[in-house]
């Protein structure tokens, strides 16, 4: 519309000025003129119209989003058993777990494992064979296509998602921060935790030092996504926050590896720290961060492959041998 509006105006001028410098009609500058004038006047409304309909095409096209979370379905939480968070020990028991993101497409396959309470355990295994699927049904982001999960010998679905969550502790690659105050941030793990508990949990993290640096210390302002902290800096903190909130189930989701060798070493002492007296789930592509683990499970095609020692597995020199030989293969020539 405003093309069109722009065109008329320079057509009305050109045939006018054409006909005046020709002569031979009483056409004046002044009537001229008056027709650009009027011809402003005429497109001006046509344009506001078609941009108010602009306007309700983008409101609408918002409208439909908003709408469709609104009428979405809330999650089942069929969960009635009265425990708390504190009172979970940390067993966990996959027994043939089946589970597919897309009908007749499953992720998993008859899906056994046994953990013990306070038990490190490192999932292993290519891209796509179900390690952060085994977290996702932990924590009842979806629901199970067949088969149980058990917690101390409790059905999750006998749990509230809310004792359930709140008994779960997760750092992930990517460190999620807000833009909040560094103590804010860290209060995520534990809204009514005090200055003393604050410095404990950063202690513990091996955050204590770089937040003393700071010229606020706790009382820093952070940006969206903590974007003014280095990426190991921001892995502590979310590290900090996991002490803090004091889960009895942790889930190390590639916390390391996005960072460096040598910030690598630090989040990894941290991480230590914090996985003491917790049952620990580690996801790692960088198979040197879990030889310590008391059992490494290697995923294939839905199922387990082979489950041991980082020793035993080595020995049987088989799936999980072939990982570790490719991975150090490089560092080794």
């Amino acid at each position: 519309m405003n093309f069109l509006g722009n065109l008329q105006y320079v057509l009305l001028a050109s045939v006018g000025g054409y006909l005046i410098l020709r002569g031979g009609t009483n056409l004046t500058i002044g009537s001229i003129q008056a027709m650009l004038q009027y011809s402003k006047k005429f497109s001006h409304p046509i344009n506001m119209i078609a941009n108010q309909y602009s306007a309700i095409l983008t409101a609408l096209a918002g409208a439909e989003r908003i709408f469709e979370i609104m009428d979405s379905e809330p999650e089942v939480d069929e969960g009635t058993l009265a425990i708390k968070p504190e009172d979970i020990r940390g067993e966990i028991s996959f027994r043939n777990v089946q589970f597919g993101y897309v009908p007749g497409e499953p992720v998993l396959k008859q899906f056994d494992l046994e953990i013990g309470a306070g038990n490190k355990i490192a999932l292993v295994g290519a891209t796509g064979s179900g390690k952060t699927t085994v977290v996702n049904l932990l924590t009842r982001f979806y629901e199970l296509n067949g088969g149980e999960i058990r917690i101390d010998g409790v059905n999750i679905t006998d749990l509230p998602k809310d004792t359930l969550r709140q008994s779960i502790g997760i750092v992930l690659q990517d460190a999620v921060l807000f833009r909040d105050t560094i103590a804010g941030n860290m209060r995520y793990g534990n809204p009514d935790a005090t200055q003393d508990q604050l410095e404990e949990a950063a202690h513990t993290a091996m955050a204590d030092g770089f937040i003393r640096r700071l010229p606020q210390q706790y009382e820093t302002m952070l940006t969206e996504s903590g974007s003014n902290l280095s990426q190991g800096q921001r892995q502590l903190l979310t590290i900090a926050r996991a002490v803090l909130a004091d889960p009895k189930i942790l889930i190390l989701d590639e916390a390391t590896s996005s960072v460096d060798t040598r910030t690598e070493m630090q989040i990894q002492q941290a991480m230590n720290n914090l996985m003491k007296g917790r049952t620990s789930l580690v996801i790692a592509h960088r198979l040197s961060t879990i030889r310590d683990a008391d059992c490494i499970v290697v995923l294939g095609n839905g199922t387990v492959v082979e489950a041991g020692s980082h020793e035993e597995l080595l020995a049987k020199r088989g799936e999980y041998y072939k990982l570790y030989s490719k991975q150090f293969a490089g560092a080794a020539t």
